[in-house]
């Protein structure tokens, strides 16, 4: 059974590529975590309870994949969509929608991510089930390894979702005279640079924490200026207080 579950992961991942397909700032229905409307901020910088944090992933292993691509199909895909990204047939009637998990777990540190699999959506306000009495640790640090490595195969598609989804946000705060186009064009620019290095981010921590170690660090490495992380904070106020965000 696992050696077939092996094969059919396979070929779903090398489909998800073949598809050709980032806010770090979602309700959750039945489906497995959390994550798109103006709470996702809340949900994504929340502080990991005592007992949860600090825990890592543990090493994927092929079992692992197959066993998490069986539990994700079962439990996630109704809402979370087949490869993810937030558009499964009974998450069309959430609000707020679906996470776009292929996507956000690839950023978010491995603690948090157990702790919202775990706790579902209740801290959160989200209808997203617990499912720390449903699965074993191991089952859900296997759904996490899956839906990671999913979500690797179709980066470039969230990108394209998302990066329109920015677009149209800044455009619509532009037009309507809460930022001028010089700070939408430097919200872009170090927004982007952010994303890129909390993708590759191994440190644990809440989201909030992170990115600003994040800034400092791209700061220091002269990738962007202070006076435009400042601008980008501004912005992203702006934004969030204006009711902009989805």
């Amino acid at each position: 059974m696992k050696k077939y579950l092996i094969i059919l992961l396979a070929s779903l991942l090398a489909a998800c590529g073949a598809q050709d397909s980032t806010t770090i700032m979602g309700g959750e229905g039945p489906g497995m975590m959390g994550g798109g409307n103006s709470g996702m901020m809340m949900r994504h910088h929340v502080q990991v309870p005592a007992e949860y944090a600090g825990k890592t992933a543990p090493v994927v292993t092929g079992d692992a994949l197959a066993d998490g691509a069986e539990i994700y199909t079962t439990n996630c895909a109704t809402c979370h969509g087949e490869t993810g990204l937030g558009d499964g047939p009974a998450g069309a009637a959430l609000d707020p929608a679906p996470a776009q998990i292929a996507h956000t777990t690839q950023m978010l540190a491995d603690d948090l991510v157990f702790y919202r699999v775990s706790e579902g959506g209740t801290p959160f306000g989200t209808a997203m089930p617990a499912w720390k009495d449903v699965l074993t640790e191991q089952q859900i640090w296997d759904v996490i390894a899956y839906v990671r490595a999913m979500g690797q195969g179709n980066m470039t598609q969230v990108n394209q979702m998302q990066a329109a989804q920015q677009d149209a946000m800044l455009t619509d705060a532009v037009n309507q005279g809460a930022i001028t186009q010089e700070q939408a064009d430097v919200f872009r620019l170090v927004h982007t640079e952010l994303e890129n290095y909390m993708l590759t981010d191994t440190s644990q921590g809440n989201t909030s924490e992170r990115e600003s170690a994040a800034l400092a660090a791209l700061v220091e490495a002269g990738t962007v200026t202070q006076q435009q992380v400042d601008e980008f904070q501004s912005v992203h106020d702006i934004l969030s207080n204006g009711g902009f965000m989805p």
